[in-house]
Order: structure tokens, then C-alpha cells, then sequence
């Protein structure tokens, strides 16, 4: 543990899911994916379930362009769609493009979505490959801009659309790329070791710093370029994905899973958001 890190204390928010993946604050409500119970659902500010989207084939990333359509990553089909608010429909089909199931994508300022996947067959139990990221440009067109990653997961854009941040679940890392003008990635480097902590779902807060939800201790963290952690949230179970939103824009809202991987196979609607007042990195990130 990080003795250094202030210790912060969550309160529910909603629970009695499945699998809860990548949440996004839009219009005064938390969007959340049910992986395994295949839906997507739009809670409201006091965590009531008001919308609910299904999506056959795994939902997983979620993420809003500018014109406020919500973008979901299909991820056994290797497909994004499209959500209006009323119907759902295909947005981009990556099935020739990427190498397994789709995971987590991030939406910049030019509205380019930059998606990654598993890179092998995960849940089949093959053996593990690096694996690239696509971008997506608001045309449609589909393009590789990164490769050699290992289980890219969360991303978020940062300063202003300059920067793009993954975490790479297995390397126990977040890796930073430079985005420019053109959406092209470089000066590939690394934005945080995590020393063991694997990451799964991110977000930054106003400040740059991001916040990571960690599948293998419970844990969520607030850590700086460079790598050091100022705060945390602990839990009995797995850390999976956050975002930052609330009506004064200052509440991170996590989704965790109580329990263990035995009882998330079993199928135990275990799976909860909890959050917690911030006292750093008030506004959501740009």
C-alpha cells in the first residue's frame, strides 16, 4: 500500500447487476454497460435505472460524441454503435480490423474514437498477444495508429484532445500517446508504472491526473504522470471502471464487483457503482 496516499470512503450509488463496465456522466445521468447481462443502462442522479439499451453482443466501452449521441463498443461482433436516444444502430464494423473482441474506447475533441481490443481469445483461454488500436474518424474510416499493446483497456483523452492515455490491464501500466492534428499517435511513452496494480477502466479528473480502477486488488487510484498515487478507494472485490460527473461535477462514480470470480461465474448480481465527493480535480476533464 501506499502509506503517502489519502484514503477516501465510497457510499452506494446503485447496485444488483451483473458486470458493470464504463461509466460515462452525460445530461444529469450515469450510462453504465452490463457486460454480462448484455444491456446498457442510463441511471439517474439518485442511481434509479431509467433507460435501458440492449445490446446483443456484449456491450463494453461507452463514450458520447459532440451532437450527444451515445457510442457503444459491441464487443463480440467487433462493432461500435450508435444510440440517438431512441433507436440503435451500427456506427463502424471493426470485424476486419480487430483482432478479437472489441474492449474500451476514448472520443476526442474532433469526435475520432480510438477503440482497443482483447488482442486473443480471452474467455476461450488462448494464449496471450499484443494486439493494436484503431481509430475511428468522424467519416466513418477505420485506421490502425498503434500496435504492441497488451490488453488495452480504459483510455481517456487529456490536455485539451493532446493527449491520449490507455491502460495496458496485463503490463500493470498507463501509457500515454501524443495526438496530433491529423489523429495520428506518437511519442508512445509510459504516463504511470503501476508496480502489479492491473488497471482495467479510467478517467482524469481537471488536474490531468487519472483515475484507474484495479481488477486485481479492489482498488481505485488517483495517480500523477510519473506515477505517483495521492489518493485511493479500497474494496473486497475487483475495481473495474470510473468516471467523473454529479451535478457539480465533482463525484466519482465507480463500478466494482463484491465478491469473487468464482461468484462473478456463478452469476451473482454482485456488481455495484459506489462513489465519493472529490476533493482534488473537481471538474470533469475536457
Amino acid at each position: 500500500m501506499d502509506t503517502s496516499a489519502k484514503t477516501l470512503e465510497p457510499v452506494p450509488f446503485a447496485e444488483g447487476f451483473l458486470f458493470l463496465e464504463a461509466p460515462k456522466w452525460q445530461h444529469d445521468e450515469l450510462w453504465v454497460s452490463d457486460v454480462f447481462d448484455h444491456k446498457v443502462y442510463a441511471l439517474s442522479s439518485v442511481g434509479q435505472r431509467i433507460k435501458t439499451v440492449e445490446v446483443s453482443n456484449r456491450p463494453s466501452g461507452l463514450g458520447f460524441l459532440s451532437d450527444g449521441s451515445l457510442i457503444i463498443a459491441s464487443a463480440k461482433d467487433r462493432k461500435l454503435l450508435r444510440f440517438d436516444g431512441s433507436a440503435l444502430s451500427e456506427y463502424a464494423d471493426l470485424s476486419n480490423h480487430a483482432a478479437a473482441w472489441l474492449n474500451d474506447f476514448a472520443v476526442d475533441p474532433q469526435d475520432r474514437i480510438y477503440v482497443g481490443d482483447f488482442g486473443y481469445d480471452f474467455v476461450g483461454g488462448e494464449a496471450r498477444k499484443l494486439t493494436n488500436l484503431h481509430r475511428i474518424d468522424p467519416d466513418r474510416s477505420i485506421c490502425k495508429v498503434a500496435s504492441g499493446l497488451d490488453f488495452p483497456n480504459g483510455s481517456v483523452v487529456i490536455d485539451q484532445g493532446r493527449t491520449l492515455i490507455v491502460a495496458e490491464t496485463w503490463e500493470a501500466r498507463l501509457t500515454a500517446f501524443d495526438i496530433g492534428n491529423d489523429g495520428r499517435l506518437t511519442n508512445r511513452r509510459v504516463f504511470a508504472d503501476l508496480n502489479g496494480r492491473q488497471p482495467d477502466g479510467i478517467c482524469a479528473d481537471a488536474d490531468g491526473a487519472i483515475w484507474a480502477g484495479i481488477y486485481n486488488t479492489g482498488e481505485f487510484i488517483r495517480v500523477l504522470d510519473g506515477g505517483a498515487i495521492t489518493h485511493r478507494v479500497a474494496f473486497e472485490g475487483s475495481g473495474i471502471s470510473c468516471t467523473i460527473g454529479g451535478r457539480q461535477g465533482h463525484t466519482l462514480f465507480m463500478t466494482v464487483f463484491l465478491g469473487t470470480d468464482d461468484d462473478m461465474t456463478a452469476g451473482k448480481r454482485n456488481s455495484a457503482v459506489f462513489m465519493v465527493n472529490l476533493e482534488v480535480g473537481k471538474a470533469v476533464q475536457p
